[in-house]
Formats: C-alpha cells, sequence, structure tokens
C-alpha cells in the first residue's frame, strides 16, 4: 500500500486550484503527516524538493538507505514526476545536521517561482533551504500591506524576501542586514527580477545583525517596521559572539531591535523554535507585545506550529 504516494496525490489535487487562486506557485505538501514516514515535501512549480528524516537513532545505514529509496519511489508516483524532478535532502539528528545556511551540493538546480505576483530566485539543489521560506508568505504579505512610504529594517534577511515585499508595497527606505555575501547578492537578484534597484534609500548592509543592532542607529534613523526573524541556533566564525540561540539570546535581541524603531514603530519577531519561551515580562520596559500566529502561518501548513510570529509595539500612554 502506498501510503505517502497515496497522501501527496491526493494533497496536490487539493492545493492546486487554492495555489492557482492565491497567485501562488510553491507550496507545502506533506509534513510528517504519516508517522512512518518522517519527511517534508514541498511543490516548487513542477518541481519537488523533499527532505527525508532518519526514523530511529537504531536504524543502520543499509535500513536508513532503504529507507529513503521508498520515500523516493512514493514520491515519483504520487506526483508523476520523473527523477530530474525530485530532488531529495536528508537529514539526520541534529548533531548530524548542517548548518541551515551551508552549501551542501553543487549541482545548480537554480529556477525563477512566483509568488503573490512578486518572483524569486530558488535553488533547489545546493542548499538545506531553498532560499524561499514558504511558512512566512503571510508575514511577507502583511508588509506588503502596510509598506507604503514607511521605512524597513529586515535583519537576518537571508536572501530578502521580505525586502522584495517591502519594496512592492512603495516601501519610502530599506535596510536588508545579512552577514552572507551569497545570500545578500542572491537579494540583489532577487530585487532585480522585480524591477528593484539600490541606491541611498535602500541599501544592502553586510553585517553581523548582532554587531549591526549593537551599534545603535544614527541620528535620524529609525525605522517603521522592522521583521526580525533570526536562525535558531548559529556559530559561524562570521559571528563576533562565540554563539547564537534564539531560545537563550530573544530578550537581548529583542531589546537592541526595539532601539530602531521610529515612534509608532511595530517589530514582527519570528522563530521556528518549538523550545523558545516567549515571556512579555522580558520585553524592555514600555513594550507590549501580540500573538499573530493564527494570521501569519499559512494554509497549506497543517502544522499550524511551524513559526510563532508576534509583534512587539511601545505600550500606549495610560
Amino acid at each position: 500500500m502506498l501510503m505517502l504516494a497515496n497522501r501527496l496525490s491526493k494533497q496536490l489535487r487539493h492545493l492546486r486550484g487554492w495555489a492557482k487562486a492565491s497567485g501562488v506557485t510553491c507550496y507545502r505538501l506533506y509534513e510528517r503527516d504519516i508517522p512512518e514516514f518522517p519527511a517534508i515535501v514541498d511543490w516548487y512549480d513542477g518541481e519537488a524538493v523533499a527532505w527525508v528524516y532518519q526514523r530511529t537513532r537504531d536504524d543502520t545505514p543499509e535500513k536508513v538507505r532503504a529507507f529513503e529509496e521508498i520515500c523516493e519511489g512514493e514520491i515519483l508516483d504520487g506526483l508523476q514526476l520523473s527523477g530530474s524532478k525530485l530532488h531529495m535532502k536528508y537529514r539526520g539528528r541534529i548533531k548530524d545536521r548542517t548548518e541551515q545556511y551551508d552549501r551542501v551540493g553543487d549541482t545548480g538546480m537554480v529556477r525563477t517561482v512566483e509568488e503573490q505576483g512578486l518572483k524569486f530566485e530558488v535553488n533547489l539543489t545546493d542548499y538545506l533551504d531553498t532560499g524561499l521560506f514558504l511558512d512566512h508568505r503571510k508575514t511577507r504579505s502583511i508588509i506588503r500591506h502596510y509598506a507604503a512610504g514607511k521605512r524597513i529594517l529586515n535583519l537576518f534577511a537571508y536572501t530578502g524576501s521580505f525586502t522584495v515585499y517591502a519594496r512592492a508595497g512603495g516601501a519610502a527606505g530599506t535596510t536588508t542586514v545579512d552577514m552572507s555575501k551569497t545570500y545578500q547578492d542572491w537579494t540583489r537578484r532577487n530585487l532585480e527580477l522585480n524591477g528593484f534597484a539600490l541606491g541611498p534609500d535602500h541599501r544592502l548592509v553586510k553585517a553581523d545583525c548582532l554587531q549591526f543592532l549593537q551599534a545603535g542607529p544614527a541620528a535620524d534613523e529609525r525605522y517603521d517596521y522592522i521583521v526580525l526573524d533570526p536562525p535558531t541556533f548559529s556559530n559561524s566564525k562570521r559571528m563576533e559572539a562565540e554563539s547564537f540561540a534564539v531560545d537563550r539570546d530573544w530578550p537581548h535581541l529583542v531589546a537592541l531591535a526595539t532601539q530602531w524603531l521610529a515612534p509608532g514603530g511595530w517589530l514582527y519577531f519570528s522563530s521556528n523554535s518549538r523550545q523558545l519561551k516567549f515571556d512579555p515580562a522580558q520585553l524592555p520596559a514600555g513594550f507590549v507585545s501580540r500573538e499573530i500566529s493564527e494570521r501569519t502561518v499559512p494554509d497549506d501548513f497543517r502544522n499550524r506550529r511551524i513559526h510563532r510570529c508576534w509583534t512587539i509595539t511601545a505600550a500606549k500612554p495610560e
């Protein structure tokens, strides 16, 4: 019985109409729906990317490979794809996992996909992730909705998708911060795909976000909206700190970011960590939060805890 194949076939039929109506060409089909198949499968405009997880610590290498082959066969069957249209990735136990942004291949399966009227470059093979986090599709839309005439700071920007949405919404200024030249170049290409140029009001900053924030804003540098979606963990050699762990460091990070808010500004703080304990009492004095995760998790994600998202603003005077 092809349980995974049947589930994928059903999901693809179910989501195709919704995706077309929503202007979405990339979406989640499967996320560990069946306990026997711990995998994630995303659809990328006629191709699929699958992440297969190790089932148990006791699996031998032979059993792991046999299971991976079963998954591959069922995905191809369920989605009616040829082998060249399926891109498999494998994730072991946490201690064996690759850093999120490390290069894992050199195949170069680069595609341009569309999302809600905008274009993005994705790499389906060479990194653990593709360059576009599908779970923040709705959050990006919120930023576009409110961006007109506003200044936006995009921290831990990755490939700049929030910046593209902000520019599409008519942002007056954007600052996009990431410490990776690879991803800043990728951001530049995403902006160019959508007809947006860099300039004095729209700049890319290659920097460790913690160092950038700690330096403090210039006298006239404040932002109406700040996007803060940090990695769960990083020990990159390019960081000044020995390591960063969002579960531990989020209060300090949020406190630094709020110093960059303009009066009446909004900070969007998000995390994929299930261990993060968000306590409003740890916010800087004079700030309040509201969780908006129900608004930001997309409809194609059965896992409603794929991320959590909060808005943080200055408290209104009583």
